[in-house]
Order: structure tokens, then sequence, then C-alpha cells
């Protein structure tokens, strides 16, 4: 008889083949591994335990050495901006970019001895319809405040602290007006880095590139006309969005067809870095299956970190620098400039800049790397 075969030796033999294949794949490593570790990473990064950051300006007449103006504004989710004049304070209040004007004013004169024993303060916001979904948070936290305040100081006596707000009517800032912009730059970044890496992949294995080469046709011109086909899908996408988001969501469309065309535009040069991106991974890929690694790799962090689903407002100083490099970032805050706040195109210069300069950067390696064959 021969021997037994053992098993539990080739149980082990093939557990350790197929951990050492496991641990040679980066794709198995990145997403078991490093995307979970860079979403605990950001998600862990929220700011002071609070989700919202309110940019509050002050009023000429605020009075701020008393012991209520120091309790508000050392509290982490209020940040105090200074402007040089009022009629610009007034302009981002209006945008919405100001969550309130603040004013406190405390009580030195009055017949009531009780309250002559204590401090007495009135606290007022002027805010406007912009900032509607920020007044409704915010007001409640500054009503605690002062009640911990008047405990601290004055026990059970009658309140120190009187609050008033005055809302003004301007353009009402709604939800779907953040939400829209960050998901048309959503969509494009993953639906067109996908679409161009496998498009030119494909091609290049098939050999279809190595032929076009060959004919009298302009090299540029077989990249623009083969990239220039999924840019104008895109581009339908963009449309519809737009279209969908104003007549049925009520997006805001701030000069109504000329923010559309803006926006539009905007996108075009959005596509076109993005065909660059797409152009590169296409290039250094040995394989199809690693196109997805690339895309999530350069996409993901993007997703998370540029305004996309939230403000990137809510993240520590020193991350919101790096949000700030990131181009989807620019698209975003470009995006919602125009829609909303009814800047033009050219307004948004620093953007448009941020934009063409990773255009340029992505364009140069294109040059280096891509590969015909």
């Amino acid at each position: 008889m021969g021997k037994k075969y053992n098993q539990s030796k080739a149980l082990g033999a093939i557990t350790k083949a197929s951990f050492l294949a496991s641990l040679k794949n980066p794709q198995s490593f990145v997403f078991s591994l490093i995307f979970p570790l860079v979403f605990v990473f950001i998600f862990g990064a929220f700011s002071g335990g609070s989700f919202t950051k309110y940019n509050l300006a002050l009023a000429p007449d605020c009075d701020t050495s008393n012991i209520l103006y120091k309790t508000i504004t050392s509290q982490p989710f209020i940040v105090i901006k200074s402007f040089d004049d009022t009629a610009k304070m007034r302009t981002e209040l209006e945008k919405g970019k100001l969550s309130g004007i603040l004013s406190i004013q405390k009580v030195v004169s009055t017949n009531d001895t009780v309250v002559n024993r204590f401090p007495h303060f009135n606290l007022n916001i002027k805010s406007t319809s912009a900032s509607q979904l920020d007044m409704m948070q915010l007001i409640p936290l500054l009503e605690n405040l002062s009640d911990k305040l008047e405990k601290k100081i004055n026990g059970n006596k009658p309140s120190m602290v009187s609050i008033k707000q005055t809302i003004y009517n301007v353009r009402e800032y709604k939800q779907i007006d953040f939400v829209l912009p960050g998901q048309i730059g959503f969509s494009l970044l993953f639906s067109t880095l996908f679409g161009i890496a496998f498009t030119f992949f494909n091609l290049r294995e098939q050999l279809v590139l190595k032929r076009f080469y060959a004919t009298p046709v302009n090299r540029l011109n077989i990249l623009l006309g083969i990239g220039f086909s999924r840019i104008f899908f895109q581009l339908i996408n963009v449309l519809v969005l737009i279209t969908v988001g104003h007549f049925f969501i009520d997006f805001t469309l701030a000069h109504g067809l000329v923010t559309f065309v803006e926006m539009v535009s905007l996108s075009i040069l959005f596509l076109l870095m993005l065909m660059g991106v797409g152009l590169i991974f296409s290039s250094i890929v040995k394989n199809d299956t690693m196109i997805p690694l690339m895309i999530n790799i350069f996409s993901l962090p993007q997703m998370l970190l540029s305004g996309t689903f939230f403000s990137i407002s809510v993240f520590p100083e020193w991350l919101q620098m790096c949000c700030k490099i990131l181009p989807l970032t620019h698209f975003n805050l470009a995006m919602r400039k125009i829609s909303f706040e009814g800047a033009s195109i050219f307004e948004c210069w620093q953007n448009i800049g941020a934009l063409g300069l990773w255009t340029v950067l992505i364009y140069f390696i294109v040059w280096k790397v891509f590969k015909w064959e």
C-alpha cells in the first residue's frame, strides 16, 4: 500500500499559496485596507464634534468686551469673519456665505433692582433666507449657551440674555443648490475616467490605435476624435441633470440661460482635464483589471474631500488646505458660485485657473507616458 495522502498538508499549502497571492494583489490590499483607513481618517477628522461651522460677522455696534461675546466666540462651531466695509458684509450675507450678523448690547439702565444686580444682554442676529438652514441650527445652540451662562452667573434668577432674530428675504438657498453641482462633478469624475481609460486601453490592446497611427490622419486629431465622443456623451448627462434639477426640483439658475451656458462651459473644461487623466491610466496599466484601482485611488479621496456631499468647512484647517488643492473642489466651488450666487465664469478666475494648472500638468504627463501600442 502507498503512503496515505496528507489532506491537512494539502489544505495548509493551498491556504498559504492563496494568502500570499492575495498579499501580492494590489487591488485586494488597497480595497481591503487602504480605502477603509482613508474613510476612517476622513470621517474622524470632522472637527470639534460638530458637522457645521457657522460664519458670523459683527455689527458695527457690537459690544465685544462682555462675557457673553467671549463665551460665544470661544465655541469651536463659531467663526467670526471681519470685513472692511458693511457693503461687502451684506453681500456675503445675501449670498449665504455668512450665517448672520451678530450684535450684542449690554443693558446698562433699568429700574428693575433684581436685574440691576446681574448683567443683562440683548443678542440680535440679522440673517437672510439664504442662510435659513444655518439659523435653524444656530439659534438653539445660542440659546443653550445663554442658559448655561445664566446658571453659572445668577443661578435661577430672571433671564439675563434676550435673543432676537431678524430675517430678510433674499434668494432662498435650498439643499438642492448645494447637492446638484456636487453630483454633476461626482458623475463626470467617475464616468469620464472609466469611459476614457477603458476605451483607449482596449483600442491599444486591439492594435486599433497602431493602425490609426499609420494613417495620414494627424495624431492629435485621432486622440481628440475618440476623446470628444466620450466628452459629448458626458455633456448630455450634464444638460439633463441641470434641466431636470431646475424645472422639477427647483434648482437655482441665478441668471437663467446665461448661468446654464456658463455651467456647461465649466463642465467642458473639467471634462478635458479628466480626459487627460484617463489617457494616463490607459497608458501606464499592464492590464485592464488595474484600471478600476487607479481610478478609485484618484477619485475616492476627491469624492470625500471636495465638498461633493458636505462642505469642507467641517474639516480642520490643515485638511481644508489639502482639500483646496484637489481639482474637484475647484469645480464644485465654481459651479455653486455660478449657479446660486450669480457669479460670472470670469469672476471664478481663481477656480478656473486652478483647473487650468491641473490640465497643463496632466497633459504634460500624457505627452510623456502615452503609448500607441
